[in-house]
C-alpha cells in the first residue's frame, strides 16, 4: 500500500522520540502479543483477510507513526490518542463527561473506528486503518495520563526526574516504567499473561469501565507526584504492579474486542 510505505519512511525517526506515543513501543507491543494469543480461529481467519499474516504488534504503534506523516487527512489524529476530564469524578460524574466530551478524543474515535472496521461500505485501505487505530487506541485507553487533565497536558508539564534525568510524569507512564524492566516485548507478554483466569477476570467490563479504571490510577499518580517528583526505586516499588496491570488488562480486553468484532 501507498500509504504504508509512506509511513514507514518516518520510522527510525519517529523511534528516536517516544515522547509522543503511549506506552512508546515497547508497551503498545506488549498489548498486542497478548491480545493476539486470546484470539479464537475465527477472529484469527478474519483479521487475515483483513491485514495479512503479519503480527499485530507490528502494526500496534502505526497510529503514533502517521503524527509525522505529511498527509494532512492522516496526521490529524493526534487528538485521539487521549481523554481529558476534570479529576477525582465519581463513576457517574465521568459517564456524563464522556457524553459531553468532544468528538476528536479517545472515547468517541475508538467508538467510531470500531464501526468502521467491519463497515463494507468502506474501502479495505479504510478498514485496515481503522483496524489499526482500534489495536493502539485500546491501549492507550489503559495509559492512565493519557485519561487524565488538560491543563497539564497529561502531565507533560509535570516535571520529575528519573533516577537523575529530566523529564516529565507523562513520560514516565509512557516508557520509562516500561523499559526500566528490560523485558523483550515478547518476553513482557509471556511474564504478565501466566493465568487462563485472567481472561475472565477483566474482560466481564465495558469500555467506559476501563477508562474509569484509568482515570482513578491517573489521580493516584497525580497525588503522588504532588508530594515528591524525584523518581527512583521508591516509585518503581510502588507503581511497577499497577503498570503491569494496565498492560496485561489491556491485551486481554483488546483481544475481547476482537474476537467480539471478528469471531
Amino acid at each position: 500500500m501507498k500509504l504504508v510505505g509512506r509511513i514507514l519512511v518516518f520510522f527510525m525517526i519517529l523511534t528516536s522520540s517516544q515522547d509522543v506515543m503511549a506506552w512508546g513501543m515497547t508497551g503498545h507491543r506488549v498489548i498486542a502479543e497478548i491480545a493476539e494469543k486470546h484470539l479464537n480461529r475465527k477472529a484469527k481467519r478474519n483479521i487475515e483477510k483483513l491485514i495479512g499474516h503479519q503480527k499485530l504488534a507490528y502494526w500496534s504503534n502505526w497510529a503514533d507513526f502517521i503524527k509525522s506523516s505529511p498527509d494532512t487527512l492522516i496526521n490529524r489524529t493526534g487528538s485521539w490518542h487521549f481523554l481529558n476530564t476534570a479529576g477525582n469524578l465519581t463513576y457517574e460524574q465521568f459517564l456524563v463527561a464522556l457524553q459531553n466530551s468532544p468528538e476528536e478524543n479517545l472515547y468517541k474515535a475508538y467508538n467510531r473506528v470500531r464501526k468502521q472496521v467491519v463497515n463494507k461500505e468502506l474501502t479495505l485501505e479504510q478498514r485496515q486503518q481503522a483496524f489499526y487505530f482500534l489495536v493502539h487506541l485500546l491501549g492507550d485507553a489503559h495509559q492512565p495520563m493519557h485519561v487524565s487533565r488538560a491543563e497539564d497536558l497529561g502531565g507533560n508539564r509535570i516535571s520529575i526526574t528519573f533516577f537523575g534525568r529530566e523529564g516529565n510524569i507523562h513520560r514516565v507512564w509512557d516508557s520509562d516504567l516500561v523499559d526500566n524492566e528490560k523485558w523483550s516485548y515478547t518476553e513482557f507478554a509471556r511474564v504478565l499473561d501466566y493465568e487462563k483466569y485472567f481472561y475472565k477476570q477483566y474482560t466481564n467490563s465495558t469500555l467506559e469501565e476501563w477508562l474509569y479504571e484509568s482515570h482513578k490510577l491517573a489521580n493516584i499518580i497525580y497525588d503522588d507526584v504532588a508530594k515528591n517528583n524525584k523518581l527512583s526505586y521508591d516509585y518503581i516499588f510502588k507503581f511497577k504492579s499497577p503498570m503491569e496491570e494496565c498492560l496485561l488488562k489491556a491485551g486481554l480486553r483488546l483481544a475481547k474486542e476482537l474476537n467480539s468484532i471478528f469471531g
